[in-house]
C-alpha cells in the first residue's frame, strides 16, 4: 500500500501553495509577452483553442476552459472589439454562437508560437518531463474535481 503524505497545516507542506505560487510565476511570465500582441491570459487560451480548431461556440470553447457564459461572453467580446474573433449566431441554432478567427486573429498564431517557445526555453523541461507534468496535473484536476475528463 502506497503510503499518503501525513497531514499537515505548515504552508511549505501544502500542494495547494506549490501549485498558486507555480501558477502566479508562470502566468507573470506570459504577461509582457502577451501585453506586446495585445491579449489577457485568459484571451490568449480562448485563442489557443480558436487556432487549435476555429468555429467553435461559445459553449465548446466554454466547456474546454472550464468557463461559464458569465466570465467567457465580456473576453469574447474584447476579442470582437479588437477585431480578432467575430461573433455569429448559428442558422442551425439560434441560441447558439458560433466564434471565428478574422484574417487578424489567424495572423497572431505566429507570435503566439514564439511566445510557447519562449515558455518552452524558460521552464527548461526535456519531453518526458513536461510530458509527465502536464499528465499528473490533468489526473489531479481530474481527481480533485471528480471528473474523468477535463
Amino acid at each position: 500500500m502506497t503510503a499518503l503524505p501525513a497531514p499537515s497545516v505548515a504552508l511549505d507542506d501544502q500542494l495547494c501553495f506549490a501549485l498558486y505560487a507555480a501558477s502566479r510565476a508562470v502566468t507573470a511570465r506570459y504577461r509582457p509577452m502577451l501585453d506586446a500582441i495585445g491579449l489577457t491570459y485568459p484571451q490568449y487560451l480562448v485563442m489557443q483553442l480558436l487556432w487549435e480548431t476555429d468555429k467553435q461556440t461559445v459553449g465548446q470553447l466554454g466547456n474546454r476552459l472550464a468557463l461559464d457564459s458569465g466570465t467567457l461572453s465580456p473576453l469574447l467580446k474584447r476579442l470582437t472589439a479588437a477585431g480578432l474573433v467575430s461573433r455569429h449566431r448559428r442558422v442551425e441554432d439560434e441560441r447558439s454562437v458560433s466564434i471565428a478567427l478574422t484574417e487578424a486573429g489567424r495572423a497572431l498564431q505566429e507570435k503566439a508560437f514564439a511566445i510557447s517557445a519562449e515558455m518552452i526555453e524558460a521552464i527548461g523541461f526535456d519531453t518526458g518531463e513536461f510530458d509527465d507534468l502536464k499528465s499528473r496535473l490533468r489526473l489531479l484536476t481530474e481527481r480533485v474535481s471528480g471528473t474523468s475528463e477535463v
